[in-house]
């Protein structure tokens, strides 16, 4: 683990806005020696930044960021502010500053939203190929996301785990050791765990991960997609309708609310003991493990992680939120930002910011898997790979504009949730997701 005690955390935390009385870029030349020479970018003068990023589920993330803002301050004398926002306002916000040409320098935002407009945002390549050099090199999964036309629009930051969280004492009072890896006996469980008073509780309303994660996962593990090789909308199939007659069994067994779920509905339903299996990052843990009720203390310690179950389409189809950062054309001081990203990314300060949030972000970065935090708890193992087997959102085409604004306007999300809740059938549910996306789709 890493030298760096929260004691010494606390002491170097500011408020957001970070300001140092050196000048802008005073100090530079010594911050430049520490990089590759292979890649170096001179902040301009007098450079100032903001950055906005989602707001943090686990205190230590957004702790070590700010410290290691604070430390970028004090080593170049370039003024840093960070804004937090909702996951869900990121995305509007993001496009909004694309649009009016106005707004962050950089933010921190989510799947393939810089595909949308990739024309303004800061051609990333040379810092993008000098971390995959210095670092082991970039997961696939990544390189998709952040890439496009060959080069990089974006730079990961990483992937944000999502297994199924459960108690594992629920899960054997209902029958069964573990969470079933095929989906009759997942279906199975869940109809134990309500029966038993103990029920599960997925998110159906417009949540940009947990939401999101789990129902691209039920229509591809029933070998389901969007569109196909070809760019066609092809989301009305059989196999979509048979995964949306799976849900509408599913759905039953859920506790009342998840239709209007967002990503921290389903946090604050686990932690209240309202549910006993959803679907989530390490946060759920972390929170009871941190807590001082001795009620979520005892919690953590029955809190289980596993992958999803496999449907006719034989393999793992999981899908996870990754987070990336953007560099927007209209920022005046594009070199500071760069170099900003540089130093956030360096081993310095990222090992340390994996380390304070107990993995909740899977690094972007394959020489970041020997980071301890992994191993220290065996509860946290399972999200150390997540990136590795990952589905994009553009399966089974490619990422770009169209994919993008498919995720934007929830359209698999609303097909799910309209099928589970019997608001249509699944065939109807199906033909509507097929006429929205064709709207996106123009081949």
């Amino acid at each position: 683990m890493s030298n760096f005690t929260r004691r010494d955390l606390l002491k170097t935390l500011g408020v957001v806005t970070i300001a140092a009385s050196a000048p802008a870029g005073a100090l530079w030349t010594g911050l430049a020696e520490a990089a590759d020479p292979k890649y170096q970018v001179k902040p301009e003068k007098g450079a100032k930044l903001r950055v906005l990023r989602w707001k943090r589920f686990v205190q230590g993330d957004e702790e070590m960021w700010l410290a290691n803002t604070k430390k970028f301050t004090e080593k170049t004398g370039i003024e840093v502010r960070v804004d937090s926002e909702g996951w869900e306002d990121v995305r509007p916000k993001a496009a909004v500053a694309a649009n009016v040409g106005s707004g962050p320098d950089i933010i921190i935002g989510w799947f393939d939203d810089p595909h949308q407009y990739p024309d303004k945002l800061h051609d990333l390549t040379p810092l993008a190929n000098y971390l995959g050099a210095k670092y082991g090199g970039w997961y696939d999964i990544c390189r998709r996301y952040g890439t496009r036309d060959g080069k990089w629009i974006a730079l990961p930051l990483g992937v944000i785990g999502n297994l199924l969280v459960h108690r594992e004492s629920h899960v054997k009072a209902a029958g069964f050791d573990g969470v079933p890896k095929d989906l009759d006996g997942f279906l199975k469980l869940c109809k134990a765990l309500k029966a038993k008073g103990t029920p599960a509780g997925l998110a159906l309303g417009h949540a940009v991960g947990d939401g999101n994660d789990w129902v691209h996962w039920l229509v591809w593990t029933h070998g389901g997609r969007m569109v196909d090789e070809k760019g066609n909308v092809v989301i009305n199939s059989p196999e979509t309708v048979a995964a949306l007659e799976y849900v509408r069994e599913l759905y039953p067994t859920f506790v009342p609310g998840t239709l209007s779920w967002q990503d921290p509905h389903n946090n604050k339903a686990f932690l209240d003991g309202q549910t006993s299996l959803t679907n989530n990052g390490i946060s759920i843990y972390y929170a009871a493990k941190n807590s001082t009720d001795p009620k979520l203390k005892e919690m953590a310690a029955d809190i289980g992680h596993a992958h999803f179950p496999i449907g006719p389409a034989g393999k793992l189809t999981e899908f996870m939120q990754i987070t990336q950062a953007m560099l927007f054309k209209y920022s005046k001081f594009p070199n500071a930002a760069k170099e900003y990203l540089r130093f956030m990314w360096e081993e310095e300060q990222f090992n340390p910011w994996l380390e304070a949030s107990i993995g909740y972000v899977s690094q972007p970065l394959k020489a970041y898997e020997k980071n301890p935090v992994w191993t220290v708890d065996p509860k946290h193992t399972p999200f150390r790979d997540v990136a590795k087997g990952l589905m994009d959102n553009g399966y089974a085409y490619k990422l770009g504009a169209a994919s993008a604004a498919v995720m934007a306007d929830y359209i698999l999300l609303d097909m799910v949730a309209e099928a589970a809740a019997g608001q249509q059938t699944p065939k109807a549910a199906a033909e509507r997701a097929q006429k929205r996306a064709e709207r996106y789709y123009k081949i």
